[in-house]
């Protein structure tokens, strides 16, 4: 974090981590905006932009990660159909398995950590890896906020 060029520098280093901790096909961080999730990083910026919004505050989603900061792991499709109305977008990506970590300060939850993989990539022991990381990015988020 000391280095010159945040957020980006940090943000690429962590990506390298759990590419090669965890795997995805995509990560992608979101700030909490109200009840909105703003992007502020991805790995695949085609198909899911920087500053890219979505709606996610008053979803089953929403509530479970951002109202009751609780991660969350679906190993299949059905998982994804749950939690995202985009889950057709996820899986023309290849996207079949998700992580989603709350990023948690101060009592709220302020950003999510987010990875996508094929179906039946992930299980507990990587939504453990994935968790591990989620405080490293309190300052990321709490900075994205007073941009907001």
């Amino acid at each position: 974090m000391q280095q010159p060029g945040q957020p980006a520098h940090f943000f690429d280093v962590l990506d390298t981590l759990l590419q090669n901790e965890v795997g995805h096909i995509l990560l992608t961080l979101l700030a909490v905006d109200g009840k909105e999730v703003v992007r502020i990083y991805t790995s695949d910026a085609d198909h899911s932009p920087v500053s890219g919004r979505k709606p996610m505050g008053d979803t089953p989603w929403g509530r479970h990660v951002i109202d009751e900061k609780i991660s969350f792991l679906a190993k299949g499709p059905e998982g994804l159909r749950w939690a995202f109305f985009d889950h057709e977008l996820i899986a023309s990506l290849g996207g079949g398995s998700q992580i989603n970590v709350p990023v948690v300060f101060d009592g709220a939850c302020i950003g999510t950590i987010n990875l996508t993989h094929r179906e039946g990539a992930y299980d507990e022991t990587h939504l453990a890896k994935v968790e591990a990381f989620a405080c490293s990015l309190v300052p990321f988020f709490l900075a994205a906020a007073q941009r907001a």
